[in-house]
């Protein structure tokens, strides 16, 4: 982009640089320009052609000009637009939310898994131990569906987790001998 300023502001001031060129015609040689160096014939467009290039011939005389420093300049990376931004706000905090949801989930049903697991291995076990375990089991379902409702957990991954919990009550009800499974009936 600097580049194309100065070439355009170059560009613009042309005819005051070449206040600087000593032009001479064909056939006239000047003994002062005699350091000069002679150029044949040039074309230019038609937007540069003045009167001093239509003689044919021009020379140039060297001009002093002080020493330029360059400024290299490179692209720093852009920034996101605003609503980009926002959305990567957003998204994380949705991350953080449900992440403690999913945390909260899973630490119920360990708890559920681990009481079910306690009751099976216990040989003088009663039915009323049961419903402590049935009381854990709600609290977990309260949750899965909360998760479900506000969009952290897809709702077959709520009902199979559900579900899981349910199997498992019943497989330890089976074990024990407080659930008989009516025998299906074949047609």
């Amino acid at each position: 982009m600097a580049a194309a300023v100065h070439c355009l502001s170059s560009c613009l001031a042309l005819p005051s640089k070449l206040s600087n060129l000593s032009l001479n015609g064909p056939s006239t040689s000047s003994a002062t320009h005699s350091t000069s160096t002679h150029f044949t014939s040039l074309s230019f467009s038609a937007s540069l052609s003045h009167n001093f290039f239509s003689k044919g011939y021009f020379s140039l005389s060297p001009v002093q000009r002080p020493t330029r420093r360059s400024v290299v300049c490179e692209v720093a990376t852009t920034k996101k637009p605003d609503s980009a931004e926002k959305r990567a706000r957003q998204a994380e905090k949705r991350r953080i939310y449900h992440k403690s949801r999913k945390s909260e989930i899973k630490t119920r049903m360990k708890k559920v898994l681990e009481a079910l697991d306690v009751l099976k291995k216990k040989p003088d076990a009663t039915q009323e131990e049961v419903l402590s375990i049935e009381k854990l089991i709600g609290e977990a379902y309260s949750i899965i569906d909360k998760a479900v409702k506000v969009g952290t957990l897809h709702r077959n991954t709520g009902a199979r987790r559900k579900s899981r919990l349910a199997r498992r009550k019943k497989a330890v009800e089976i074990h024990h001998g407080w659930y008989t499974p009516n025998p299906e009936v074949s047609a």
